[in-house]
């Protein structure tokens, strides 16, 4: 079920809105009649998915943006508000996996280190520089995406786990210093979906990640977009400093 006003006269920043899920929760806020700005490093995929907008709403845009650039991300948000005058919604999708089925022992500290400056750096980053816009107006909606893998870990993985439970830590601390404000700032945890960054995971991993679902099966991105669009919605108003699983029975937690 699509709500075709709910983001209506809203701006939204979405990164890693190349793609996956990233690109799902864009579509589906223009859809909804918000004005949404996909941000990615990816410039030949912002490319095709400007060319490839259906949303029968709202307006896509795009802009190339590295979140590990603190300088990148102010220009955005800088640009954002000069052209709309509000930021209503950020929604961090931006991310790498980096080695799967590689133990800690074989897993090289650059790989580590460029895992979690992308997942964990980057939300600091865009999180600090949101949290400035969206309180001179007293209202936002800010979710970062972290993963199951934040929650039990997977073996394997140690880059990704370390960086998704950090960003559970960051949503969690940063929250509660601004409850008392109309921003919220929540993250979604998803299990395993079916994503392009699911190509960049080892058949080993994969296999395992999928057995410990008890439901059977990959999310989709459509199942993670509907979920996030609710976060970052009006009606999401007493949620703040929590985490969202969409695990198909994995979360234990």
């Amino acid at each position: 079920m699509n709500y075709e006003d709910r983001f209506r006269d809203q701006v939204a920043i979405v990164t890693g809105g190349a793609s996956g899920i990233g690109l799902a929760i864009g579509q589906r806020i223009a859809y909804e009649g918000g004005i949404v700005i996909l941000a990615d490093i990816n410039a030949a995929g912002l490319a095709r998915a400007a060319r490839d907008d259906d949303s029968s709403q709202g307006k896509v845009l795009t802009r190339r943006v590295d979140v590990t650039s603190e300088s990148d991300v102010c220009d955005l948000i800088d640009k954002v508000l000069a052209d709309h005058k509000r930021l209503d919604i950020v929604v961090n999708s931006a991310g790498i996996v980096g080695p799967t089925s590689t133990n800690i022992v074989d897993y090289h500290l650059c790989s580590f280190r460029d895992v979690l400056d992308v997942n964990l750096v980057g939300s600091f980053i865009l999180i600090k520089h949101a949290l400035s816009a969206m309180l001179r107006q007293d209202y936002g909606r800010i979710l970062l995406l972290a993963s199951i893998a934040g929650k039990e870990g997977n073996p394997g993985m140690a880059g990704y786990s370390a960086s998704k439970a950090g960003v559970i830590g960051l949503v969690k601390g940063v929250a509660k210093e601004y409850a008392h404000t109309g921003v919220t700032i929540n993250a979604l945890a998803p299990a395993l979906l079916d994503t392009p960054l699911t190509d960049r995971i080892s058949d080993e991993q994969l296999a395992y990640m999928t057995r410990r679902i008890p439901m059977g099966r990959l999310g989709t991105t459509a199942e993670a977009a509907a979920l996030a669009c609710w976060l970052v919605s009006d009606e999401a108003s007493f949620n703040t400093g929590a985490v969202f699983d969409l695990s198909g029975g994995r979360a234990t937690y």
